[in-house]
């Protein structure tokens, strides 16, 4: 997949991982279109950017998502790379009697998982149009390894995971390629609540993408991802319990 000269499309792309990538694309002569709900940070993100239109959408809102495939189709007829980062993850807990698991899990499966399946499916006619396309999901290094603390955003990004690889089979023989990025505790606000400070610099998952891209690497395992993969494959139970090892 090249790197350069497309059109991409990156949700939540004001800070953390998205920043990061909306950077590193924007550096390579990409148009890019970032989106997030939050409109000053949105603007003050793009400001900072080159090549780079700021969309305010939340990808949980249907009426949002209507709105930006409408302005993506009209504006942007080229797009041809959508790179799925918007999540959320509610604080940390556990799956617990009294801690309201039903409510949590349910606005991370409707993020994580349900709103990507509902932007991929919107925009594959545009993507189809293209000679090369590519969707980028980003899931998580507890797509395989659950985390304790992170339940519910741990099983969305399972599911996120099992639908790149349904959709990766599904679009084999159409332009559009589907990747899936696989970061581990990442350095950003996202992820302060889980020990943030300790996780790598977003600045190496955007470049590991890019290489991933670069190479149709179509599962991108980024810093130790790659070794709790391997555990994973030798023994689902000791990568589970490397990953909650200190907890």
């Amino acid at each position: 997949m090249k790197t350069s000269n497309n059109t991409v499309l990156i949700t939540g792309g004001s800070a953390g991982i998205g920043f990061e990538i909306a950077q590193q694309l924007s550096e390579q002569g990409n148009q890019v279109i970032i989106t997030g709900r939050n409109a000053e940070r949105l603007q003050a993100a793009a400001a900072r950017l080159k090549n780079t239109t700021a969309i305010v959408s939340d990808v949980s809102s249907q009426s949002d998502v209507t709105k930006l495939v409408n302005q993506l189709n009209e504006q942007f007829p080229q797009l041809n790379i959508v790179i799925n980062n918007a999540g959320y993850s509610s604080s940390p807990y556990r799956l617990l009697p009294g801690v309201d698991t039903f409510e949590k899990a349910s606005a991370e499966i409707h993020t994580n998982y349900l709103s990507v399946l509902r932007l991929n499916e919107l925009l594959l006619p545009l993507l189809n149009k293209q000679a090369q396309a590519a969707i980028v999901n980003v899931s998580s290094i507890v797509s395989f390894a659950p985390s304790i603390d992170i339940p519910g955003y741990s099983i969305s990004k399972a599911a996120l995971h099992a639908y790149s690889r349904v959709l990766r089979l599904t679009l084999k023989d159409t332009p559009v390629r589907v990747f899936e990025l696989m970061p581990p505790l990442v350095n950003t606000e996202f992820s302060k609540e889980i020990g943030g400070e300790k996780g790598i610099p977003p600045s190496q998952v955007a470049a590991d993408l890019l290489d991933g891209l670069k190479n149709d690497n179509y599962e991108i395992h980024v810093g130790n991802t790659a070794d709790i993969y391997q555990l994973y494959l030798s023994s689902p139970e000791n990568a589970l319990q490397a990953l909650n090892s200190n907890k």
